[in-house]
């Protein structure tokens, strides 16, 4: 057989660029979208179960059997770093024996071209992300859900024959039901996962009404399963009925969250140059991301985990701190976002995001009396992250009912106004437009692996050659 033949032989069996063109009558796309919402759920309430056991058994069963075994030098507050940089190593050898998973530019990326995630690398992404989690690590489980449920979606659109974008709109079904059961606020989760992939809004429009179904199944499954209660998760401080003025603070707010993302992006950029001489080599690469994470919460206790939790404390007792402390853990959070990233810990940065923005914004309501805490820190947790993911609608929903307040307008100022304060700066570089990826994306994708597969057949092996 002829190299050319060998090539279009190949690429007619690549799953990417397989030729597929079943349509779903709308029925049928609601009912996959009926299942991909119910088997979104009852993953994400395994994943939960495993998660809050695995975190229970590593930071309170553990340190109560070992740390009366310390020697005297040795404070026991010390097994904190321990703990990260045991969890690091742990994260290397899986990363070093199943591979990298990728992460959410690269499932960005997929959603694209080919519109499709890869379920084989569910089993890794799973498995590496419960132990980076575990270990401390400032990300969260919703990249993770993302990844495993969204690359159940396009298995089911793949193993029915469908087209690219029949398939695209059931990955995004299942991506919307990871956030909807991750998040608590299905329609907002549902617009989330549609708004991620660009850098200008939602484009993907089609997909929004069977997202929506997927996220509030998911959603109800969840809550059912766990019996977390349904409603605000956070309870602020009441605010005073709106004011015009109110208005003008989130536009404040806004700009000031802008500034503060950029920054994070840079902190990001930074660590990532630091640690990019280590990027081949992830045992060392995560070990030391570990012992970064932990050094860091060493000083800064409140930077440990994926900060869901820690924003309770930071409404509770935050105005304890005082401005400097609030500022410093805020850009220490930077710092562990940035190691736990690059070092190959695989998680979400939304809840750590948020957590900056409510430093800031409750040290901003401290400095000036007149801005509300609630205010300062709801405003400010949306323009943070808005700034970073591209998601002004989503996060403004998703906000106004994990904050159980009635602030939206203020809200979905501050997210709108830190949103074209940043449009030409890109954390997730993969975000980009569906017309671009339409039309570049299947040529794109065909002639590579023309290119690839015709460079194999036209060159021998190197003797010894062998996969890492």
């Amino acid at each position: 057989m002829t190299t050319q033949a060998t090539a279009t032989a190949e690429t007619n069996n690549h799953p990417e660029v397989e030729a597929a063109d079943r349509q779903l009558t709308y029925p049928q796309l609601i009912l996959c979208s009926v299942a991909i919402g119910v088997v979104g759920g009852l993953v994400a309430t395994v994943y939960y179960f495993v998660l809050e056991n695995m975190m229970h058994g590593v930071w309170h069963t553990l340190p109560e059997r070992i740390i009366p075994y310390f020697p005297s030098w040795l404070p026991t507050h010390h097994y904190v770093w321990i703990a990260t940089t045991a969890g690091g190593f742990c994260v290397g050898l899986i990363l070093y024996f199943m591979g990298l998973p990728g992460e959410m530019a690269q499932v960005v990326d997929k959603i694209h071209t080919p519109g499709r995630i890869d379920i084989r690398k569910t089993p890794a992404m799973v498995i590496a992300s419960l132990v980076a989690i575990t270990a401390g690590g400032s990300a969260g489980p919703e990249a993770p859900l993302v990844q495993v449920n969204g690359s159940f979606g396009s298995w089911l659109g793949d193993t029915l024959k469908l087209s690219t974008a029949s398939v695209r709109v059931l990955t995004f079904c299942g991506m919307s039901a990871a956030l909807g059961a991750f998040f608590g606020a299905p329609i907002g989760a549902a617009i989330f996962a549609l708004e991620i992939p660009h850098r200008r809004g939602l484009e993907y429009y089609e997909a929004v009404a069977p997202a929506v179904i997927s996220a509030i199944l998911s959603f109800a499954v969840f809550r059912i399963s766990t019996g977390i209660t349904i409603g605000g998760f956070y309870h602020f401080e009441t605010v005073p009925p709106l004011t015009p003025m109110n208005l003008l603070e989130g536009l404040l707010l806004g700009v000031v969250g802008a500034g503060v993302a950029v920054m994070f992006i840079y902190v990001f950029r930074l660590v990532g140059r630091l640690l990019s001489p280590l990027e081949h080599y992830r045992i060392p690469l995560a070990t030391l991301g570990g012992l970064s994470i932990g050094l860091i919460a060493f000083f800064y206790p409140q930077t440990l985990f994926f900060s869901e939790e820690q924003i309770h404390t930071v409404i509770e007792t935050g105005m304890t701190l005082g401005v400097s402390m609030l500022l410093a853990i805020a850009v220490a959070k930077m710092f562990a976002i940035s190691f736990t990233l690059h070092s190959g810990f695989l998680g979400g940065f939304i809840f750590p995001l948020f957590f900056i923005g409510a430093n800031v914004g409750l040290a901003i309501a401290l400095v000036v009396p007149q801005v509300h805490p609630t205010v300062g820190m709801v405003c400010l947790m949306a323009a943070v992250n808005v700034a970073v993911t591209k998601t002004p609608i989503s996060t403004s929903i998703i906000l106004s009912v994990l904050s159980g307040t009635a602030m939206l307008p203020v809200i979905v100022i501050s997210s709108f106004t830190s949103f074209l304060l940043t449009s030409e700066i890109a954390m997730i570089r993969t975000q980009r437009s569906r017309q671009v990826s339409e039309i570049t994306g299947p040529i794109t994708a065909q002639r590579s692996l023309l290119q690839e597969l015709q460079a194999v057949a036209s060159s021998p092996a190197p003797v010894g050659a062998k996969n890492t």
